[in-house]
């Protein structure tokens, strides 16, 4: 890859949704928001091998792409007044990041539409935002390629069909959005937190950018408990960050994590919105609060022996009780086998379907137990799917095997 392909890369996985958003806005419509990024995409690969990287690689393809929406809005018909308005716009990059931040929240509020249903805003959202293909879609949303590809088609028709506005609802209409909006940034924070593919075991930017999402939201409406839980799990997640990798960008256990590179700011900020936000809820937790006051727990324990196990499992039942998932049955199965032991970790695992995160937490279990060659098929088997995992997180599970055939009597 040439040092354009690459600076091209970089430019649309860091920039590319601030580009869109801004082009959303400008020509109101997703479609050709979309086509024209992509085609200043192609002619950024034409012409900066020949004429060299532009100062400004993002204004650069902000202003080709939105030359770009012109063209086909033309080509479609008249001008329109949303044509004049991307005509008139400033071609330079000195937008105010107010405003940045302001295209962001319009395209999330767009994607979190109350004519959409959940699933149709998180995979819009997961599409247009995180700029995911329909595999890793599915795989973050543990569903299948077609059904993906079908339910973007349908939502982007019916997007188009219904005229949905690209701007942020009347005051009055925001309630009726935050639970939407809060799934779609959660959703967007989890696909970059455990990335499903490429080198790097999560996106730091993309992580960071639903962090940025969730202050906004936290600021739009202050009042709201469920924007304050949501930041909290983001926060308190994210204050691990440091850990997690080694030097060589390899995964590390939570076990085995250096608990002095937590981020204890993030760890205070998070507990503090999450008695904020269990105020404003009398109490009754949601299912993002619960995950906070699981990730709370891990935070409180000086080493990992000094979890409680016990609470956290508490935690998971009400967790499961409330939002039925794979992933909090998956955890929770983890946290038994923590507080009583493999065999019971086994016994809540047997009770699930298995999927590549699922054979990886059985081997790990199998392993623990000494069972070795039982650990390895598993280990095995969860590589079955390569466009599931990360390259970092699939080279832990090649290291993971390795180290276990040499165990094997």
């Amino acid at each position: 890859m040439s040092t354009a392909e690459r600076q091209l890369a970089e430019t649309i996985r860091t920039e590319g949704a601030r580009i869109l958003a801004t082009l959303v806005r400008t020509v109101g419509d997703l479609h050709i928001a979309e086509d024209a990024v992509q085609e200043a995409a192609m002619r950024a690969l034409r012409q900066w091998p020949v004429t060299g990287l532009p100062e400004s690689p993002r204004a650069w393809l902000t202003v080709t792409a939105r030359r770009a929406a012109i063209d086909f809005l033309r080509r479609e018909g008249a001008r329109t007044a949303k044509e004049r308005a991307a005509v008139d716009l400033p071609l330079d990059d000195d937008t105010p990041e107010a405003v940045v931040h302001d295209d962001m929240l319009r395209l999330i509020f767009t994607c979190a539409h109350p004519a959409l249903s959940l699933d149709a805003q998180v995979t819009l959202a997961l599409r247009v935002l995180c700029g995911l293909t329909t595999t890793q879609i599915a795989s973050v949303l543990l569903s299948s390629e077609s059904a993906v590809a079908k339910r973007l088609t349908r939502t982007r028709a019916k997007i188009s069909r219904a005229g949905i506005p690209y701007q942020v609802p009347s005051a009055a209409e925001l309630p009726e959005r935050l639970s939407a909006v809060c799934a779609v940034v959660y959703t967007l924070y989890t696909s970059a937190h455990s990335a499903t593919a490429g080198p790097h075991l999560s996106d730091v930017d993309g992580c960071r950018e639903a962090v940025r999402l969730a202050r906004l939201v936290c600021a739009l409406m202050p009042d709201e408990g469920a924007p304050m839980s949501v930041l909290s799990l983001l926060l308190l997640t994210e204050a691990r960050r440091d850990a997690r990798t080694d030097a060589g960008g390899h995964p590390i256990v939570l076990a085995e994590q250096n608990r002095a590179l937590w981020d204890a700011t993030a760890i205070d900020e998070g507990r503090r919105l999450l008695d904020a936000s269990l105020r404003r809820s009398g109490g009754i937790a949601d299912p993002y609060q619960l995950q906070a006051a699981i990730a709370a727990s891990h935070a409180a324990a000086a080493t990992y022996r000094d979890t409680d196990w016990a609470e956290i499992v508490r935690l998971y039942n009400l967790l499961i009780e409330v939002h039925p998932s794979s992933a909090a049955r998956l955890a929770r199965a983890v946290a038994v086998a923590e507080d009583s032991g493999t065999a019971a970790g086994l016994a809540a695992l047997a009770e699930l379907e298995p999927d590549q995160r699922w054979h990886t937490v059985c081997a790990e279990l199998l392993a623990r137990d000494g069972r070795y060659l039982e650990a390895i098929d598993e280990m095995t088997a969860s590589l079955t799917d390569p466009g599931s995992v990360s390259d970092a997180e699939a080279d832990h599970r090649q290291r993971q095997i390795a180290q276990w055939t040499r165990r094997v009597p």
